[in-house]
């Protein structure tokens, strides 16, 4: 294993590990999709309660005041405000009450989930905003084929009285991103051949469009007010590498109150960049593009992160509760062109 630089703009503070080799093929396995399937009939044959009601959090000044108290219970706030802000704007966005909790129970704390969808034009394919009392705040939204908004994933857990803290902007095209290498660089044609220039393409369409300026100096800015903070550099599996962005943030540090704060910020502030690109209609369908492979892309892409979530959460909570959390948290595989129905 290798230890490579996440990305020129933060070299000198966080990395990640990929392996020395990749296999692109391996990129869309169906691996893992029995246990997955099974959770979700599971899930779905209970009483999962109506839709979560986001309630309204207290001030951001109240909520970082909260924060060394109980942190999750910081970041539920203010990540209902999050969503509280998305749904204003984007009035389509309804309630999934088949896959909302408001009474489960994970690792012997009350779990919630509000999961939304908004099958119109905002094209929004899952919108989860999980809460795990004590152990987890996460919100997750994936994006359907009408749009090249990126998929986000924003996620903080106490984990042996320290926070593990998760951002990523995660491009909708494939752009061989595991395979970087020591130098920064990518494999060119010499090595993958013709298809290295479609890769080259995503990435180029990724940093343009959103990986610019604004971003990284965002999220420069974020890594500079973590105190302690590491890499996680062990137990990223295959799939994570493949569903990975850029620009990740994986991050282990201390349980303090400025971390807290710090991740409260990003949080919100990542949230806001996805927003402002999800009313951009720069960011929307154009005549002529495919839909049907962007579709097949997507609902193939959401199972990777699914696979990649699942020895997440088995580790944080058993395989038991670790395996009906990613199940839910993940939401239904096969909705990713309008959203679906329930």
């Amino acid at each position: 294993m290798k230890f490579l630089l996440l990305s020129s703009i933060v070299t000198s503070i966080v990395a990640f590990v990929i392996p020395q080799k990749s296999n692109v093929g391996t990129a869309l396995k169906d691996a893992g999709m029995d246990a997955y399937d099974a959770q979700m009939r599971a899930l779905l044959a209970g009483d999962q309660g109506g839709p979560q009601q986001q309630q309204a959090p207290p001030s951001n000044s109240e909520t970082v005041a909260q924060s060394s108290a109980n942190p999750i219970a910081a970041f539920e706030a203010s990540q209902a405000e999050s969503v509280n802000a998305i749904a204003a704007a984007i009035p389509d966005l309804a309630p999934k009450p088949d896959n909302s909790w408001t009474g489960e129970t994970i690792a012997g704390c009350q779990a919630k989930l509000d999961a939304r969808d908004a099958p119109g034009p905002a094209n929004i394919a899952w919108l989860s905003s999980l809460c795990v009392d004590t152990k987890i705040s996460s919100l997750t939204i994936f994006n359907g084929p009408l749009t090249d908004v990126p998929h986000l994933i924003s996620r903080c857990a106490v984990i042996n009285d320290e926070l593990s803290f998760f951002l990523d902007f995660r491009p909708r095209a494939y752009g061989a991103y595991e395979m970087i290498q020591p130098d920064g660089t990518y494999p060119g044609p010499d090595v993958l051949g013709r298809v290295a220039f479609e890769y080259s393409g995503a990435r180029r369409a990724f940093e343009t469009n959103f990986g610019n300026d604004e971003l990284t100096s965002f999220l420069t800015a974020t890594l500079s007010l973590f105190e302690g903070a590491v890499p996680r550099t062990s137990g990223i599996s295959e799939f994570d590498q493949l569903t990975r962005g850029p620009l990740t943030i994986d991050m282990t540090m201390p349980l303090t109150d400025a971390n807290v704060a710090a991740i409260l910020t990003a949080r919100q502030q990542a949230a806001s960049f996805w927003l402002k690109w999800a009313l951009d209609d720069s960011h929307g369908h154009r005549p002529g593009a495919p839909i049907n492979s962007q579709y097949v892309y997507d609902s193939k892409y959401k199972q990777n992160c699914y696979s990649a979530l699942l020895p997440i959460y088995t580790d944080w909570f058993g395989d038991a509760d670790g395996s009906k959390l990613a199940a839910a948290d993940s939401g239904p595989l096969d909705e990713g062109y309008v959203g679906g129905g329930s």
